[in-house]
This record gives structure tokens, C-alpha cells and sequence, in this order.
């Protein structure tokens, strides 16, 4: 599973883009056999109340998946990306439960000291 990574207005350090391989390869690690190629975009966003807001945007390519896009925007950039993630897994089981091409895995809770180490 290739990961692509890009910022706007923000910028991509090496520990900013680690967090970002890890936390996809844990969450979408059950369906490496299907995914090609997975692309990240993170970009600071004018926001409603607050001023600056975080956004995440993952487009997962795969051979023999439904095109998928999911994006999130938050106060924090962790924060978007743990959803961003979390959103794409669950989108991707429901999707191919229901084509009955996928067994629905074990839920499994992942800890943010998990991925920061």
C-alpha cells in the first residue's frame, strides 16, 4: 500500500508524516491486499467560529473497491487525521460487507500513546 502525503498552508514535517504511514497502515492494514494507493490531504482551512481549522481529506484507489473519499476538519490536525482514518476503515468494511466480498473484522481500539511511539 503506497501512501501519499501533501500539505497546504501547513507544514509537513518528518514526525507530522510518520504519524500520518502509521496510523494508516494500523488502520487500514486489513485491507492492504485491495488497496493500491492510498493519498492524504492536509491543509489549514478557514474555519467557521475558531479561525484556523485542520482538515483531512485520505482518497483510498484499489483494484476491485468503490472509489472512496472521506475527509474531516477539526481544531487539531491529530484530531482530523484519527477520524479521517477511523471514517475510511468503516466506510471500506460496510462497503464490502455488503457486497459480501469481505468478512466484517473484530473492532479493535487503538491508543494515541500507541501511535506516538
Amino acid at each position: 500500500m503506497q501512501i501519499d502525503i501533501q500539505a497546504r498552508g501547513l507544514t509537513l514535517t518528518e514526525a507530522l508524516r510518520g504519524y500520518v504511514e502509521r496510523r494508516l497502515n494500523l488502520t487500514l492494514n486489513s485491507f492492504s491486499d485491495r488497496i493500491e494507493r492510498v493519498a492524504v490531504m492536509l491543509e489549514d482551512v478557514k474555519g467557521s467560529r475558531w479561525g484556523l481549522e485542520k482538515r483531512s481529506q485520505i482518497r483510498v484507489i484499489g483494484a476491485h473497491l468503490p472509489p472512496l473519499v472521506v475527509e474531516d476538519t477539526a481544531a487539531y490536525l491529530y484530531m482530523a487525521i484519527d477520524r479521517t482514518a477511523d471514517r475510511a476503515r468503516h466506510t471500506l468494511t460496510t462497503k464490502l460487507a455488503r457486497e459480501g466480498n469481505w468478512r466484517v473484522p473484530v473492532a479493535r481500539t487503538l491508543s494515541h500513546r500507541t501511535l506516538r511511539e
